[in-house]
């Protein structure tokens, strides 16, 4: 075993990890200096080209479009709506639901909410943290809580694109592969959001919603089990998050807490509801459910034509296209939801103005973040190739050193680190969508040799991978630019990070067991 590859394959980790955790730096900073460890340590000891080293990182640039964009059209909405007053009226809302009962708030708010958003792609760590705050939470938990409810479900975010780029990564129908990851969901689920309630509130608070918590993340899960078996895996979290928020409701009415009390409300509230209606408030989500429902539901053809026809690929990598699906992204839809809305946000020249100045402000650092953990992903998955793009010498490939040295380490134990991989990975990229690039095949081809089931051990890698949501530099960054908190991000991933080291685990068990 090559301990000095092990740690050059690794060593853009742990510079990123060293400055995020001990030094405390942004993460935009952060990943563009792991960029620039990525590129040399691929260079120099890999072997790898450097006009290749630098084509392969605008090919995660573009690859990283659909998260890039997205974080970017989300927190511009979310800024048009907070200008608008369309957030104060949301919060007004809110604030009257389950008064006095901060375990359903918090479950309905995000892991119900959450989840919704998360598959609509409109990005709860753009969306809830102004709304946390502004219900009296702290900027911690008003971070750390809605980066925690993406995780939930985040095989299933972005309309399903994790689950669809792992179908088409090992050649197999979505609703195939998606069994493998549904079986995971009433559990990880559950601890979610058993971990909300334990960072809102510690013990007192887990123990005194224990019952609730569990309603709910098994309703996440055992729905997210129900959609794979009806052929509908890219609307998992939009129903999910609505069947939490319904059942949440269903539980305050039979146990007969109040559901509802505008007396809680205070003057600025009251003005805001006579300002704009709930409806025009949430225009914009409206929308965006509408369009996301047209281009998904397989009994329309607008999933085949957006999807599958106009994939509109752009290779720079050569067999290796990056398909753009414009017309299917979820950070377009966002766009055509925010314009279409502006009527019934009633905006005036000015505000959207000063919106599109806070937006400037806000978004280009947890854009570059996004980007820059993409090249850096797409540098480790390719590095190694030669000037004709070929890898002659798989031991110059950083994923396969770092995998190779796993399953040597490892054997028959390999399922139970390959949750810990994909962990890994989606630190690095900052979505579990890469995570998936990254490591998918390499699982399978692993997991052959050692005669355990490949689809599962890849999927469990898949589930790490979104677990890194949490802990994810972009999207903590994301959490903390929604609420002008930059910084405070590198506070939070110290507690979150045993958080997601400790769900790992329990995904890692049930992952021995199963292969």
């Amino acid at each position: 075993m090559n301990y000095f590859a092990i740690l050059f394959a690794l060593l853009p980790v742990l510079v990123i990890l060293v400055l995020l955790v001990w030094r405390r730096t942004p993460a935009d900073i952060a990943g563009v200096i792991g960029w620039i460890c990525a590129v040399l340590v691929a260079w120099l000891y890999f072997e790898t080209p450097l006009t290749n080293t630098l084509l392969i990182s605008l090919a995660g640039v573009v690859a990283s479009l659909p998260i890039t964009i997205m974080v970017g059209s989300s927190l511009l909405q979310i800024t048009i709506m907070k200008e608008a007053g369309a957030i104060d009226r949301v919060v007004a809302f809110i604030k009257t639901i389950a008064p006095g009962n901060k375990v359903a708030q918090i479950l309905i708010l995000n892991l119900g909410i959450g989840t919704l958003l998360a598959a609509l792609g409109a990005t709860p760590v753009s969306i809830l943290p102004p709304i946390m705050l502004a219900l009296g939470y702290s900027s911690f938990v008003a971070i750390a809580l809605p980066s925690l409810g993406y995780d939930a479900l985040c095989t299933y975010a972005l309309l399903g694109i994790p689950v669809v780029v792992f179908s088409n990564f090992v050649g197999l129908p979505v609703n195939e592969v998606g069994g493998y990851f549904a079986r995971y969901m009433p559990v990880i689920s559950t601890c979610i959001a058993l971990s909300m309630l334990w960072l809102a509130g510690g013990w007192k608070l887990l123990w005194r919603g224990f019952f609730p918590t569990i309603l709910a993340g098994v309703t996440a899960g055992l729905i997210a089990i129900g959609m794979n078996a009806m052929g509908m895996v890219t609307l998992t979290g939009i129903a999910a998050g609505l069947g939490v928020v319904i059942v949440m409701l269903g539980y305050l009415k039979l146990s007969g807490q109040t559901l509802r009390d505008q007396s809680l409300m205070t003057e600025f509230d009251k003005s805001t509801e006579g300002k704009i209606s709930l409806p025009a408030a949430m225009s914009p989500w409206i929308i965006l459910t509408f369009f996301a429902l047209l281009v998904n539901a397989p009994f329309l053809p607008f999933f085949e034509l957006t999807f599958n026809r106009w994939i509109m690929p752009v290779t720079i990598i050569p067999g290796s296209p990056e398909k753009l699906r414009i017309f299917w992204q979820a950070y377009f839809w966002i766009l055509v939801s925010t314009l279409i809305a502006l009527p019934w946000l009633k905006i005036k020249k000015t505000t959207l103005r000063v919106s599109f100045q806070l937006w400037l402000k806000r978004a280009p650092r947890p854009m570059l973040a996004s980007a820059v953990f993409f090249s850096i992903a797409f540098i480790i998955n390719h590095s190694g190739k030669n000037a004709d793009w070929q890898l002659l010498e798989p031991a110059n490939n950083m994923v396969f050193v770092i995998a190779n040295a796993a399953s040597q380490a490892f054997g028959g134990f390999y399922p139970f680190v390959a949750p810990f991989l994909g962990l890994l990975s989606g630190f690095i990229s900052g979505s579990e969508t890469s995570s998936i690039a990254m490591l998918t095949a390499i699982h399978l081809s692993t997991a052959e040799k050692i005669g355990a089931i490949g689809l599962l051990v890849a999927a469990a890698s898949g589930i790490g991978g979104g677990l890194a949501s949490v802990i994810s530099p972009a999207k903590l960054q994301n959490a903390a630019a929604s609420i002008d908190r930059i910084g405070e991000e590198s506070q939070v991933i110290r507690v979150t990070f045993v958080i997601s080291l400790v769900i790992t685990t329990i995904a890692a068990v049930m992952t021995i067991l199963w292969a």
